[in-house]
C-alpha cells in the first residue's frame, strides 16, 4: 500500500493534505539483507512499508537474535524513543526481502500534526494502539505457553509464515527452533 493511499483512507488526509507532506518523505528500496538502522545508530526517521518486509531486532551478549517486531505492507517502524530523545538506539531494523520503504522525517509527523487535526488524532490512536500491543507482546512472553504465542502470532502476522524462516519465527516466540516444530506437530494433531 503506498504511503498516500494509507494517509487518505486511514488518517483522514486530503490529497492536498499529503501533497504538503511529500518535502518531508523520501522513499528507498532497502535490499534483502541490507540494513535500515543498526544498534548504536540514532534513529532518525520512521518507515512506512510499501512494499516488502522489515524485522526489527536486537542482538544479546552471547550474540542471539530476539525478534521484537515483523513489519510487512501498510506497517509503521521506528524505534520511537531514539527519534524522541535523540539518543542510541540499541535495535537494527533490517529487510527480510527487497522492501520499499518511505523514511519520514521528525518533520513529516510534526507538519502532519500541526497541518491536519485528524492527523494528529490518528498518530494518537496509532502510538497507544502500538502501545498496548507491545504490553500484550511483554505479556504473552512471560505469561503464555510457546503454543499460545504461535497462535498470537498467526493472528497478528497471518501472511507471514510462508515469508519468514522458521528460525526467525522460533526468535519471536522466544523459543528454539526444535521447540516452534514439536508445537506446529501438536495443533496440526489438534486439526489447527
Amino acid at each position: 500500500m503506498k504511503l498516500q493511499d494509507y494517509l487518505i483512507e486511514r488518517a483522514g488526509l486530503t490529497v492536498e493534505e499529503v501533497k504538503g507532506l511529500e518535502p518531508f518523505m523520501q522513499r528507498k528500496t532497502i535490499q534483502k539483507g541490507e540494513f535500515a538502522l543498526r544498534a548504536g545508530e540514532i534513529c532518525e526517521e520512521s518507515l512506512f512499508i510499501e512494499e516488502g518486509l522489515l524485522r526489527f531486532y536486537t542482538i544479546d551478549n552471547g550474540g542471539k537474535e530476539h525478534i521484537v517486531q515483523f513489519a510487512p505492507e501498510g506497517w509503521f517502524l521506528a524505534d520511537r524513543s531514539s527519534i524522541f530523545f535523540h539518543s542510541p538506539t540499541e535495535y537494527f531494523i533490517d529487510a527480510i526481502e527487497e522492501t520499499k520503504v518511505a523514511f519520514l522525517s521528525k518533520d513529516f509527523m510534526c507538519q502532519a500534526a500541526v497541518g491536519t487535526k485528524s492527523f494528529a488524532q490518528y498518530n494518537e490512536t496509532l502510538l497507544q494502539r502500538h502501545i498496548g500491543q507491545l504490553q500484550h507482546r511483554i505479556s504473552m512472553l512471560i505469561g503464555a505457553s510457546a503454543e499460545e504465542r504461535y497462535l498470537e502470532f498467526v493472528k497478528t502476522y497471518p501472511d507471514l509464515m510462508m515469508r519468514v524462516p522458521q528460525w526467525m519465527i522460533a526468535s519471536y516466540l522466544g523459543i528454539t527452533p526444535e521447540s516452534l516444530s514439536r508445537v506446529r506437530k501438536e495443533l496440526s494433531k489438534k486439526g489447527l
